[in-house]
């Protein structure tokens, strides 16, 4: 099944946005999704906020009005229906001031009955039996104006989340599961809010769990080092530093510039600017970190666990998942079994 409907409407001034938000003030229950770019700089770029409620949408253009006064929504009673909401969240709570404070995720739920994290999609066909619009996964939404068939597609990520969610919570309280289902949505999203630490961005960085002794206090400051220049130049991790050049970096510690020039990965265009003198700093640091100053990662600090333990153990959990038709990732991952 498909269906055809007319453009949504974009909301591009601040008194048809202050109307809107309104508007949306007294509803127990709406749609949210936001469209992105994250490829040139390090803050995500927020391009498209879309809102859907009863049988309404209506699409927010953040690049033509300060989308700040949805935070009023946000912050609400009403409680926000989205599919796979952590990043969005976090995406609106910077251009926002504020994310909602009470949200149901689909794709959360989707997971207490036995579906493991479907996209959209397959869940709105699977449920509803209605085929989403297609487009480019890798359209700019950054582009204005923007083209019909990627309005659609924006359109459609909202008009039928009301619906399946409806649907959705009818199997759950089926199930007995509908508190479980909340519960879940209202830690896992707090917990997903983009806190970086930069001392942990090490653990990103590729293989590093073949790195050791001094190495290691080499790769926590270094990546530190590249995530506060990433985040202050607001430039993609890799255009700083590759993740290949942290790792070489880590392994043969250079003493001075033309040592870290020679080294795999490493870009000289990126040592510019004081660059190389930074680097050089951070691996000095890091060779003198103590013990109690590194920070490992969490299966590193448990590798001691026995394998044929987790192993075990894994396979149980998949087998009680199977049983109860649960996504097995509710019930325990592989990190959680090891610690």
């Amino acid at each position: 099944m498909s269906t055809a409907a007319a453009a949504p409407v974009v909301i591009t001034g601040s008194d048809r946005l202050e109307t809107l938000c309104d508007e949306l003030a007294g509803e127990e229950l709406y749609a949210v999704d936001t469209e992105f770019h994250t490829e040139r700089t390090y803050w995500p770029k927020l391009a498209l906020i879309q809102l859907g409620w009863a049988d309404k949408v209506v699409l927010v253009d953040p690049l033509a009005v300060d989308p700040s006064p949805l935070g009023r929504l946000f912050t609400g009673p009403g409680t926000a229906v989205a599919h796979a909401a952590g990043q969005d969240l976090d995406v609106l709570r910077s251009a926002c001031g504020a994310a909602p404070s009470a949200a149901f995720d689909t794709q959360i739920a989707a997971g207490f009955l036995g579906m493991s994290t479907p996209s959209l999609a397959r869940l709105v066909e699977q449920v509803l039996g209605i085929i989403l619009p297609k487009t480019d996964q890798l359209s700019d939404w950054l582009h204005r104006p923007i083209p019909s068939g990627q309005l659609a597609y924006a359109e459609g990520d909202v008009r039928y989340l009301l619906a399946l969610r409806s649907s959705m919570v009818d199997q759950l309280e089926q199930r007995g599961r509908l508190t479980w289902a909340i519960e879940e949505c209202t830690q896992v999203l707090a917990g997903q809010r983009r806190q970086v630490v930069p001392e942990e961005a090490w653990w990103k960085a590729g293989d590093v769990r073949k790195l050791t002794g001094r190495s290691r206090g080499v790769a926590q400051e270094v990546a530190a080092w590249r995530e506060q220049r990433a985040a202050q130049v607001d430039r993609p991790r890799r255009s700083v530093l590759s993740d290949l050049a942290i790792l070489t970096i880590a392994q043969r510690p250079p003493r001075n510039r033309q040592e870290l020039e020679r080294l795999r990965g490493v870009d000289t265009r990126h040592l510019a600017k004081g660059a190389a003198a930074e680097i050089l700093d951070a691996v000095e640091r890091g060779r003198t970190l103590s013990p109690e100053e590194l920070r490992l990662p969490p299966d590193v600090v448990d590798s001691r666990a026995s394998q044929a333990a987790v192993a075990v153990c894994t396979g149980l959990v998949r087998q009680i998942a199977d049983e109860l038709q649960f996504d097995h990732s509710l019930l325990a991952t592989r990190l959680d079994i090891t610690q």
